[in-house]
């Protein structure tokens, strides 16, 4: 079947982010934008003819009609085999564990991740590399400068394949097989935790909910905790993938995930809840009326890893995002093995985890996972959380107050400023920029500034250089402040500002409400940038 020769030219913008191109779901419906950056991710890979490729996503509207499209590019590219979920469903951790499972030599994930879905909201693509994880800037900057000279794209002239049906079929030259998207992802969870310590609990009454926020985990949380652990029916909420996500934004925070947060602070809560959001990798654990900040369980998690069989023999080392506090860092040195600081963006844990030099990453986004995958993963978080409760036989405030009395306690906040000027928070951050040199020494607002950078990041293994990758104000007073514009939103910009205190005393970190407690770095990140003045907004969209 000779493939049709379709010409195009550049569309701008098609620059992709720290988690591949995102985009409003109507732009990727229009002509050549979802043809040109496919084509471009081949181009930039020097071809893809002989190679297979892993292909889903979760599940979110124009999911299917972008897989039709991106096998008939596929094939008519001369790939020999692309592995799809099926109707196109496999959630971001997933793939990656397919993509490491079968051997192939790469993936295309459709997903904007926590971002709303809809034919109003917004779609995604990202290239994961052989490893499982995503492409790194090399590879992302080769894609980004094809998109600005590309001239033509491939495809096939033929009806879109069937992708309802597991089994494999023949497109061109090429064959597709559609897979049971949930089975190899699950296998590999069954073989990391104890799932007959597990199972057991919940058979003794310890109760539990997952939301799956009508998102793509729903199959895969079904499958694990209540065909797997036993959980009763209808212990998953929202299990069921749609298009918009059932008109909901599924970013697991307690602001969206507000069902679950209402059972879980309500007067008959279950003993444990968790989220996960729109394809998979995020997680958001809860206890009785308890809420665990997404850094505060990167540290406890690193803490009791060794609980779990798959993780007996202990950690290689920790990793975690710069503006994730540093309640992992103090675990790291209890346990005498390394901590990595990285960008945000899971692209840069790869390398460490490759090289064994990382066993648990974690991201404050709401973010864990480990060398299992090459993403972050909110199942896995949720079942080691679990495994961790099955051997230790308390509560997840006593695991808390337990770990803050041998830690201390890094309070933490992240707030949100979402779809500003753009123009206005880059002068932010610019005329904030330019100022670190003079900072140290001075005071801001009650606290004293120690030390203040703009974070760059030399990867240890590949040599690979990442500048400007936000702003670090350490305090005297064991405080710490970041500033950083995120790369995940599709509508103006959102400047992210992340602020943290130690607390060394037991009973006070037991009762601490994080916005009281820091409330000294919040006031010093207004005296610092001006975020009132230069938003226009008195306070966060979300303060999580």
């Amino acid at each position: 079947m000779t493939p049709t020769t379709v010409k195009t030219s550049p569309i701008p913008g098609q620059k992709p982010g720290t988690s591949g191109l995102r985009a409003r779901t109507r732009t990727f419906m229009g002509p050549r934008y979802l043809e040109n950056f496919v084509q471009s991710v081949f181009d930039a890979l020097g071809g893809i003819e002989g190679r297979t490729l892993v292909l889903g996503g979760d599940g979110r509207y124009f999911g299917r009609e972008a897989s039709a499209t991106i096998l008939k590019m596929a094939a008519a590219n001369g790939a020999a085999k692309v592995v799809v979920g099926q109707g196109g469903l496999l959630s971001t951790p997933a793939a990656s564990a397919v993509i490491r499972t079968l051997k192939a030599d790469g993936g295309l994930i459709l997903s904007a991740s926590h971002n709303p879905g809809g034919e109003d909201g917004d779609f995604g693509v990202k290239y994961n590399i052989a490893a499982g994880g995503p492409a790194p800037e090399s590879i992302t900057n080769a894609i980004h400068a094809r998109t600005e000279s590309i001239e033509r794209y491939l495809t096939l002239d033929v009806p879109d394949p069937d992708l309802e049906t597991v089994g494999t079929l023949t497109l061109g030259g090429m064959t597709v097989e559609v897979i049971d998207p949930v089975k190899i992802h699950a296998d590999l969870l069954e073989s990391l935790f104890d799932f007959d310590a597990i199972r057991g609990m919940i058979a003794q009454g310890f109760t539990l909910r997952f939301d799956a926020m009508h998102a793509a985990t729903g199959p895969y949380a079904v499958e694990v905790l209540e065909n797997r652990l036993g959980a009763p029916t209808g212990t998953v909420m929202n299990a069921t993938p749609l298009p918009d996500f059932g008109g909901g934004h599924p970013d697991p925070n307690p602001a969206h995930a507000h069902d679950l947060w209402n059972l879980m602070t309500g007067p008959a809560s279950p003993d444990f809840g968790a989220a996960s959001d729109g394809d998979g990798d995020r997680n958001m654990i809860l206890g009785r009326g308890v809420y665990v900040s997404p850094s505060d369980s990167l540290a406890v998690l690193a803490a009791n890893a060794h609980l779990a069989p798959g993780y007996a023999g202990g950690l290689k080392g920790i990793a975690r995002s710069m503006p994730t506090s540093r309640a992992a860092d103090r675990v790291a040195a209890a346990l005498g093995i390394e901590l990595h600081e990285t960008p945000t963006g899971w692209k840069f844990f790869g390398t460490l985890l490759d090289a064994g030099r990382a066993t648990i990453c974690g991201e404050e986004s709401f973010g864990t996972g480990s060398d299992h995958v090459r993403e972050k993963d909110g199942l896995w978080a949720v079942l080691l959380w679990l495994n961790i409760l099955a051997v230790r036989r308390i509560s997840v405030q006593e695991i808390l107050e337990d770990h803050w009395a041998r830690f201390g306690r890094d309070v933490y906040t992240r707030h949100d400023y979402e779809a500003i000027d753009t123009a206005a928070a880059e002068r932010l951050m610019n005329d904030l920029r330019a100022r670190l040199d003079a900072l140290p020494g001075t005071k801001a607002g009650a606290l004293t500034v120690e030390a203040a950078d703009d974070f760059a990041y030399t990867d240890p293994i590949s040599g690979d250089v990442a500048t400007k990758q936000g702003i670090r104000i350490v305090f005297a007073e064991d405080a710490r402040l970041v500033l950083r514009l995120s790369g995940t939103g599709t509508e103006g910009a959102t400047l992210r500002v992340y602020m943290e205190r130690r607390l060394a005393d037991p009973a006070e970190a037991a009762h601490a409400d994080p916005q009281v407690a820091l409330s000294q770095v919040i006031e010093a990140a207004e005296a610092l940038a001006g975020i009132r003045a230069r938003t226009g907004r008195e306070g966060p969209d979300v303060a999580t």
